[in-house]
């Protein structure tokens, strides 16, 4: 049996969508692909496709043994291009995960720059806030926003996340600006539902100690650009990161208040399993990030004035 070829058999008939299919593009009989599937899935001993008269869907361990030989058979493309001395051009495809918001918002960007250089490159994204199990769904790397945990992950650091208490002017004007933070008790908040404890928003004050506050939220939502909205749109007070609400601040559709006080400092960063062999492609592309992101991120350049302001004003 070759392992190989029946690895490579198996993703062009996922690719393909039919045994038929990737006959035609393997150029072999179709016994010969059904052949390879059995030798296959008997050499795992488990079954890759569910198989009904008229399609073939994976199963879980399918689904994830396809994610796992497409990179193994990139990597295969990629050292022989290295071996070669081809390794000049980035070839392959890069499966990324990354956070909804930041995702769209920040990552867009930079990944038409990163094809601008590279445009052999295939990316395959998903879009998720949850916490992608990156070796079993066979994700290259992510971004993750968060204090991260030991792990067998490596880590990069990309930039520091930071947050903001703002509001309407519309909303301030109608309510009036909290000067303290026990003036909150009398404000309508807005706050993500995916926090175990939203009631409450845990900040340091100038000193750097903590505060936790109590607060009364008015509107609750899992999406932190929902709650951007209905603050521009006079609906209350939110606290967010400063790299979904930047743009409204520096037209003056948000306000910030409350700005001697911060959220506990968060980090994003580029996240991919510990191999032996990291792909260059992936080495390449984490590089780069790291390199765009450094420094202060343009989304927090407003800050600077607003520290500006309060030098002038002491």
């Amino acid at each position: 049996m070759n392992r190989f070829e029946n690895m490579q058999t198996f993703v062009r008939v996922v690719d393909a969508g039919s045994i038929s299919g990737a006959a035609d593009r393997l150029g072999v009989a179709k016994s010969v692909v059904s052949r390879r599937l059995k030798e296959l899935e008997m050499h795992l001993g488990a079954a890759l496709f569910h198989r009904t008269t008229r399609k073939m869907n994976l199963t879980e361990t399918g689904r994830a043994f396809y994610h796992q030989s497409v990179r193994i058979l990139d990597d295969l493309q990629e050292a022989e291009l290295m071996a070669s001395q081809a390794h000049g051009t980035l070839e392959g495809s890069l499966r990324v995960a990354l956070p909804l918001s930041f995702g769209l918002m920040h990552m867009g960007p930079a990944i038409d720059e990163f094809l601008q250089k590279h445009p052999n490159i295939e990316f395959d994204i998903d879009f998720n806030d949850r916490q992608v199990d990156l070796v079993m769904e066979g994700f290259d790397l992510a971004v993750r926003i968060a204090n991260l945990a030991d792990s067998s992950l490596i880590a990069r650091r990309l930039a520091d996340i930071r947050a903001v208490m703002c509001a309407s002017p519309s909303y301030l004007k109608r309510k009036g600006i909290p000067q303290t933070v026990d003036d909150l008790k009398h404000h309508q908040c807005l706050v993500y539902n995916l926090l175990r404890d939203f009631d409450h928003w845990h900040l340091h004050d100038a000193n750097g100690d903590p505060v936790s506050i109590r607060i009364w939220p008015y509107l609750k939502a899992g999406n932190g650009e929902f709650l951007r909205d209905a603050a521009v749109n006079g609906l209350g007070i939110a606290l967010l990161p400063t790299f979904i609400v930047y743009r409204e601040i520096e037209r003056g559709s948000l306000m910030p208040i409350l700005t001697q006080y911060h959220c506990p400092q968060i980090t994003a960063y580029a996240v991919y399993p510990q191999t032996r062999h990291l792909s260059r492609r992936v080495r390449v592309f984490v590089d780069f990030l790291v390199e765009r992101f450094k420094e202060t991120p343009y989304w927090d350049l407003w800050l600077q004035q607003v520290a500006g302001d309060a030098r002038h004003t002491v």
